[in-house]
């Protein structure tokens, strides 16, 4: 009998050991699937933050401003229901100052800044990071358009003030580096840069005919290939002179047999 009641309670301690082991490794599970989440949440602010400070670099609709925010918010929500009860204060707190920012935002309005105002930096370095952040910004507002948190028109004209942009920026850095290519004597890559960009500048003039930027841009590739095209002309060696026969040659070349 003792021998039998021994053989329950080791069964049952074997029960409890395996079932504190399984809720312990439950536990373990949740709370990385809790800071896996929270990290993803941060890292989403982060990027948002990181495109909102560089929108100085283009003119920004204050549309976009909006949905930046709005992610943000949104972003910071999520996290306040994964932090612990240490950090959920700071996550209030920001909710707070992101929601007077909208509300601002809003109310304030503002007009859209044209494109013409536009201008493309001249370091490098700056000119990566506006590319990177416009090619950020349109997987952000197409993320949130998809979500359904932006109106289609206005996801239609962000989209498209984005593509501009970026056509811009290829035309200037296409002639930029026509121009070092020139300085260079280097005239074959110097004329390829200014067609690539002439078939560009074509290519928007199509979509939006009337567009100032395009006519100035087209004005200045045709210069510049002329340009091109002269340099090529004044530094092409020139042919040379046929020899001149001696007369004493003439004389004894051999006769020819008609």
């Amino acid at each position: 009998m003792a021998f039998w009641l021994v053989l329950v309670l080791i069964g049952a301690l074997l029960l409890i050991v395996v079932g504190f082991n399984a809720m312990q490794q439950q536990r373990e599970r949740a709370e990385s699937v809790r800071r896996t989440e929270l990290t993803r949440q941060r890292a989403i602010m982060e990027e948002t933050e990181e495109v909102l400070a560089n929108t100085g670099m283009f003119p920004c609709s204050p549309n976009v401003s909006i949905i930046l925010y709005r992610r943000i918010r949104e972003a910071a929500r999520q996290a306040l229901q994964l932090a612990t009860p240490q950090q959920r204060g700071d996550y209030e707190r920001r909710i707070l100052d992101l929601d007077n920012i909208i509300n601002n935002q809003k109310s304030s309005g503002g007009q859209i800044p044209s494109l013409e105002s536009f201008k493309l930096p001249e370091n490098d370095r700056q000119i990566l990071v506006l590319v990177q952040t416009l090619k950020k910004l349109r997987a952000i507002i197409r993320d949130e358009h998809n979500k359904g948190k932006i109106d289609p028109t206005v996801f239609a004209n962000e989209e498209g003030r984005i593509n501009n942009l970026q056509l811009r920026i290829n035309v200037d850095s296409m002639l930029s580096r026509a121009r070092s290519s020139c300085y260079l004597k280097q005239y074959g890559s110097a004329r390829q840069m200014v067609t690539k960009a002439l078939s560009t500048l074509n290519a928007i003039k199509a979509q939006t005919p009337n567009d100032p930027f395009i006519a100035k841009k087209v004005e200045e590739a045709k210069a510049l290939l002329d340009e091109i095209n002269g340099e090529v002309k004044v530094n092409a060696p020139s042919a040379p002179k046929p020899k001149e026969e001696n007369d004493i040659d003439v004389i004894f070349q051999p006769k020819k047999k008609w």
